[in-house]
């Protein structure tokens, strides 16, 4: 069986366990008309990736208390940056959010929007959409999963995208090329892009010590970008340098 079968495959067994709670050896076995010790394969590569628990003949989802204990503390900047995106969203928005910790941050102010739909590409994204108590109606965009990046990315995510369309997307990134736009380490950088295709305002959220970071990898062209949402201590001649981009630069308060 191919590597892309294999994802796939590996997909469905996430997506099976999101709907049922628990899944089993036996049943994965049938299902995908495979040998169980591909499944059990399957399910440690899936354990050692932090999304589920192997347990006798099957697995569980990772428990909150788990995943809460592992969690990264959210900054004083992240705070302020997700604060300021958070503010932009009306009720009833249709809007994209991409996988990050950045991005993450922006989940739990949503609980107080109405009627969102939400497409995400982030299982985390998505498991904390499912915990709100006015969860709002979820979209995830499938595709193959990427270890680097912990999201879905691919074709099949990128035509998932283009069948809808958005009033914002909220994205985030591993650097700022003042000269270029948004830059990171993943050279996976086509779902992103169709995002903001689909997407008619492109908010980027970052804190200001990336920016400056000269990735090779570029993501976003300024072109592609319309706010940027970042803390208050960046630097004026860099708040300024993005602006001639044509970029509104947003530095929220701590």
């Amino acid at each position: 069986m191919s590597k892309r079968n294999t994802q796939q495959r590996r997909h469905t067994i996430v997506t099976l366990l999101t709907e049922q709670g628990q899944v089993s050896v036996d049943a994965l076995s049938q299902r995908f008309e495979t040998s169980e010790v591909t499944i059990r394969k399957d399910l440690a590569e899936l354990e050692k990736n932090g999304l589920l628990l192997r347990r006798y003949g099957g697995a569980v989802p990772v428990p909150q208390e788990m995943v809460s204990e592992h969690a990264v503390q959210v900054s004083k900047q992240k705070q302020s940056i997700a604060d300021a995106a958070a503010a932009r969203i009306r009720d009833h928005n249709r809007i994209v959010v991409d996988s990050g910790t950045t991005t993450a941050a922006l989940i739990p102010l949503l609980n107080k929007k109405r009627g969102l739909v939400v497409m995400t590409n982030s299982l985390q994204v998505a498991n904390a959409i499912r915990e709100l108590e006015h969860e709002p109606t979820l979209l995830m965009t499938g595709g193959t999963w990427d270890t680097h990046s912990e999201s879905f990315q691919g074709q099949v995510a990128e035509q998932t995208l283009r069948a809808y369309d958005f009033d914002q997307l909220f994205v985030g990134a591993d650097g700022i090329d003042v000269a270029r736009g948004t830059t990171t380490f993943n050279e996976m950088t086509g779902l992103t892009r169709v995002m903001a295709e689909v997407a008619r305002e492109v908010v980027v959220m970052i804190e200001s010590e990336k920016i400056g970071r000269r990735i090779p990898n570029l993501e976003l062209a300024w072109s592609s970008i319309d706010t940027l949402i970042t803390d208050s201590l960046l630097d004026d001649d860099l708040k300024h340098a993005i602006e001639q981009t044509g970029t509104d630069v947003i530095c929220a308060d701590q």
